[in-house]
């Protein structure tokens, strides 16, 4: 298993516009250090104390994004240092990260996260939701969060043509949303999908086992 190899033969295939969150959840710092001896700098994890203890460890030049589910209890242990959080998906949360952020004097960068699969086990918002928490007049108070994009996850099918309608559909809400609010970053598509989501508009991929292997489960 050639971590450098697989960085390398990613990178080589994505278009300038798209940045590669190297997915490092359950990997050791050993991993991560040699992804980043390769030149990643950009690394998620979906578990906040994880996360948190591998930030302990490393090099402190790696932007650290919160990939899974945020639970609102635990976002004080990663407020002072994640770059970004891309499962936003109500205003309690955003306003329990502003005043995180605001203790250490920091603004953190969330994506909404849309949901666009049709499992239900997905979390996320519709559109409109959406675009009502954006028109929501109190998110103007909040001073320590910027929402830069959005994030959404497809359908765990093989079902090609499906994904690639969710993966437009994500691609229209952040049409709708850049409307009135300017957003930037459109994070879709993970190992088994990235090209496709690319192709359908994806600024952001996040790709773990095409770099570190199969997940470690422990």
């Amino acid at each position: 298993m050639d971590i450098q190899h697989n960085l390398q033969h990613i990178k080589s295939q994505l278009p300038e516009h798209v940045t590669l969150v190297a997915v490092s959840k359950t990997k050791p710092v050993s991993d991560i250090l040699e992804a980043y001896n390769s030149g990643q700098r950009i690394f998620g994890e979906n578990k906040i104390q994880e996360m948190a203890e591998k930030y302990e460890e490393l090099p402190k030049d790696i932007e650290w994004h919160m990939i899974g589910h945020v639970q609102r209890n635990k976002v004080k242990y990663m407020a002072h240092f994640v770059s970004l959080i891309h499962g936003v998906d109500n205003l309690k949360l955003l306003q329990e990260i502003d005043k995180q952020a605001q203790k250490h004097n920091r603004i953190i960068k969330c994506l909404l996260q849309i949901k666009i699969a049709e499992e239900d086990s997905k979390f996320g918002m519709s559109t409109e939701e959406a675009v009502n928490l954006l028109q929501d007049g109190s998110i103007s108070n909040l001073k320590h969060i910027a929402i830069v994009g959005v994030m959404g996850m497809a359908t765990f099918t093989d079902d090609e043509a499906q994904i690639k309608k969710e993966f437009s559909n994500l691609k229209t809400t952040f049409e709708q949303l850049n409307t009135f609010h300017p957003m930037e970053i459109i994070s879709m598509g993970m190992s088994g999908d990235y090209p496709l989501a690319i192709e359908c508009g994806s600024t952001m991929v996040r790709v773990g086992s095409s770099i570190f292997g199969e997940r470690n489960y422990l």
